[in-house]
């Protein structure tokens, strides 16, 4: 099977091989631990933890690593402590541990390596003096920055001019700047915020710097993949790629790059102002994770995506679907030739997912299922979810089938109709079986 995969830095689809079969290596930016992750955040944990598993299909899985990093030392990160009066350790831990939940509950694959910034200030210096060294930064009023005019490829990742970028972009105005697009590396910090000593003096490294260095020191000089959301490529992996290759001489950062698409609400570009910011915690008080899994999964994930409730009411169906059809079977956790085919041309997961919702054998279909991991219930546990609220009391529902069925045996028609009704309002539908067995399911 051949692996293609597009490539943001060349444009274009192109066939992977990797630098060594041995070790496929695979970087992947995570968040910035402020607030409770989106719906925009879950994306890329959930495509790249698609391609996680893929790889480890192909190459086996002791020779796949997955870095995902977490950023706890940003402006962001203080501005949020500050409002809420609490610390900024304590801010990034909770924020944190929602993050784990949140990403865990959609099934998503531990990450090989999940480094955290601030474990990585000496690698960040490091690179810094060596920039310096090289000519490719400078030191200014506590501050060092990257000179972007020092490397002639600048925005080949984004495809920009210098001058292009200027126009498009909210560029920081400082005295000690020698060109309005240098970005900053290191900055001085107060007393009350988070700093390390440096030989630049008491300060905090700059956003691009943190996954440079972060990457460089698990993955090493040069690895495969390094994959992310559309609007990191600039100036993120644009700054990444700058820096990291004048360190070694020009060596790539890494081979591919890969990038998923914008995530809008109901049509509308999600935004605070907006008020239409859904988080993953608020989704998975409401809906089945697999759910939300599955309705991310079927648009292509360099397409934008709509995150719409039919959308979400389309993957209940076709989970539902499966559920039923797979019903009693066991099967192993293996990829069908199939849907390998279908994900080894640019992890086509729309491909892969119609591709099983056209399938009859039951044990394909949970083989490919458990491999993407859906199907990781029982018919009867999926069922007693309850659709867009929480889980039912499942203890009080039983009771209430026992009374209607002593009510029936007793003839007493309207007790057994007035409990019928009111687990109707709970959202419960009884199916009575000629035996005189009765079962229920959630109505959608």
């Amino acid at each position: 099977m051949t692996l293609k995969l597009h490539n943001t830095l060349s444009g274009v689809e192109e066939e992977f091989v990797p630098l060594d079969p041995q070790h496929v290596r695979m970087y992947v930016c995570g968040p910035t631990v402020y607030d409770f992750a989106h719906i925009g955040n879950a994306r890329p944990v959930i495509v790249f933890d698609v391609l996680f598993r893929l790889l480890r299909h192909l190459y086996g899985p002791e020779h796949v690593t997955y870095v995902r990093n977490i950023t706890d030392v940003d402006d962001k990160i203080n501005a949020r402590a500050a409002e809420q009066g609490i610390s900024i350790g304590d801010l990034t831990k909770k924020t944190y541990d929602w993050f784990k939940e949140d990403v865990a509950a959609l099934g998503c694959l531990e990450p090989t390596h999940e480094p955290r910034a601030t474990e990585y200030i000496a690698p960040m210096i490091k690179m810094i003096e060596a920039l310096i060294a090289t000519g490719h930064a400078y030191p200014a009023e506590g501050h060092v920055l990257f000179d972007v005019s020092s490397k002639r490829d600048y925005g080949k990742l984004s495809n920009r001019s210098v001058d292009e970028m200027i126009a498009g972009a909210r560029v920081e105005v400082a005295p000690y700047k020698k060109n309005p697009m240098d970005f900053v590396l290191w900055k001085p910090s107060p007393p009350e915020l988070p700093g390390w000593d440096s030989p630049w003096g008491r300060g905090r490294p700059g956003w691009h710097v943190e996954c440079s260095a972060m990457g460089e020191t698990l993955l090493g000089t040069t690895f495969d993949i390094h994959g992310g959301g559309i609007d990191l490529v600039f100036p993120h992996h644009e700054n990444e790629i700058a820096q990291s290759e004048c360190v070694h001489g020009g060596a790539p950062l890494a081979q591919v790059w890969m990038h998923n698409g914008f995530l809008q609400v109901e049509g509308d570009k999600m935004a605070k102002s907006v008020g239409n910011v859904v988080t993953i915690q608020d989704l998975l008080t409401r809906e089945h994770p697999e759910v939300l899994r599955l309705q991310m999964l079927m648009t292509h994930y360099r397409q934008p995506i709509d995150w719409t409730d039919r959308g979400r009411r389309q993957a209940w169906a076709t989970l539902n679907h499966w559920y039923h059809r797979t019903n009693g079977f066991e099967a192993p956790t293996t990829l069908p030739k199939p849907i390998a085919d279908a994900l080894s041309d640019d992890l086509n997961t729309p491909g892969a997912i119609s591709r099983m919702t056209g399938e009859l054998d039951p044990m394909f279909l949970k083989s490919a299922g458990r491999f993407f991991g859906f199907l990781q219930s029982d018919l009867q546990t999926w069922q007693r979810w309850r659709p867009l609220g929480a889980a039912l009391d499942e203890m009080k529902v039983e009771e209430l089938i026992t009374n209607r069925n002593a009510a029936r045996k007793a003839k007493n028609f309207s007790e057994s109709d007035r409990i019928r009704d009111e687990l109707a309002k709970m959202g419960v539908v009884l199916h009575d079986k000629k035996d005189g067995t009765t079962t229920w399911e959630v109505s959608r």
